[in-house]
């Protein structure tokens, strides 16, 4: 490695980030899909399961009823704000402003608690394992150019690593036709 020159490895990192990057950014896509929809599914059966859709429910009732009475408030304070002066003292806002525990406080840590269930369980489907395994050939490739300086050992190498993932990385030109001068 130490014979190789730097825009040597800066262009194996980049070819292997060619190859590599849109199979790993699509198997993310499909990996993202599952954890979305299995972690809504999850968060709601985690809710019942701990009992706390029974809090969820009372919070939701309890948000509704806060936000007809401050809407009442506001109605009835702007209808008494009749001055100018009591119309410039107006504030919007009618509560304390503190942090207050909200339902969708709730619901986020809830979302949150799936997501780590979801977490480990997608390791262990078909499309996990497979962006595991695509993960693992890209570390592969790069350990190979930086652990080799030979040009011919690194192609031979990394195209060897990546056929088991269908990327031929010595692509034969040999046979494309030179396009005609017009």
């Amino acid at each position: 490695m130490n014979n190789m020159p730097k825009y040597k490895v800066e262009h194996y990192e980049g070819k292997i980030r060619r190859h590599f990057n849109p199979l790993i950014e699509e198997q993310e896509l499909l990996v993202k899909q599952f954890k979305t929809d299995a972690t809504r599914r999850i968060a709601s059966k985690l809710a019942k399961k701990m009992g706390a859709d029974k809090i969820l429910d009372a919070f939701k009732k309890a948000e509704a009823q806060l936000e007809r009475v401050r809407q009442d408030a506001k109605t009835f304070f702007v209808k008494k704000a009749k001055t100018k002066d009591k119309k410039e003292k107006l504030n919007d806002n009618f509560t304390d402003g503190g942090q207050e525990i909200s339902l969708d406080d709730c619901k986020e840590q809830l979302r949150e608690w799936a997501k780590d269930l979801v977490d480990r369980e997608l390791r262990r489907r078909p499309e996990g394992e497979q962006l595991a395994q695509l993960e693992a050939v890209k570390q592969k490739a790069m350990d190979i150019v930086y652990e080799n300086g030979d040009d011919q050992a690194i192609a031979i190498a990394l195209d060897l690593c990546t056929k088991k993932i269908g990327v031929t990385w010595v692509v034969d030109t040999s046979k494309i036709k030179q396009l005609a001068a017009q």
